[in-house]
């Protein structure tokens, strides 16, 4: 476990940047696994509710971040009111690729090429560390709750159901 080390993805540059302490977690990852997300829970061994995946959806048209737990799925409804929306629907995997710079099972919600509105599901702030993915598949970072909203200029919603 290191700290505060870029590893190179654009998560951790921007994490080192912004002086935020974290912790980086690499792991095997298995293509076939059915839940990157649970996937990365087990092989760390960390309680999926602390471990959150990166969902993008375009909300009224507009595309916009959702971090839930691992184990859980996006209310697609709470997002969209959340975000100050109406409606929402989960983006295309293309298009969220393009629009943050990573691949899809490896989308991290620090560090995208272009800065969207972030959503963390509330659950986040019950921990001392959560776990979010670090910008490809097979590693993850720890932080604070509170630096992963300041980093993301996210807001706290009860989004995951």
């Amino acid at each position: 476990m290191a700290k505060n080390k870029a590893l190179g993805t654009p998560a951790t540059v921007a994490l080192t940047k912004a002086q935020v302490e974290f912790s980086t977690h690499a792991y095997e990852h298995d293509p076939a696994a059915k839940s990157y997300g649970l996937e990365a829970a087990e092989a760390l061994g960390l309680d999926p509710e602390q471990v959150f995946k990166t969902l993008l959806v375009e909300v009224d048209g507009k595309l916009t971040v959702g971090v839930v737990p691992v184990g859980k799925q996006l209310d697609l409804k709470a997002i969209a009111a959340a975000a100050g929306g109406k409606k929402a629907v989960m983006a295309d995997p293309a298009a969220a690729e393009r629009t943050t710079g990573y691949v899809v099972g490896g989308i991290s919600p620090i560090g995208q090429k272009r800065a969207l509105p972030t959503v963390v599901d509330s659950t986040a702030i019950d921990h001392p560390t959560v776990y979010v993915s670090g910008g490809r598949r097979g590693f993850d970072i720890g932080l604070s709750p509170a630096d992963l909203l300041a980093v993301t200029n996210a807001r706290t919603a009860a989004i995951a159901r």
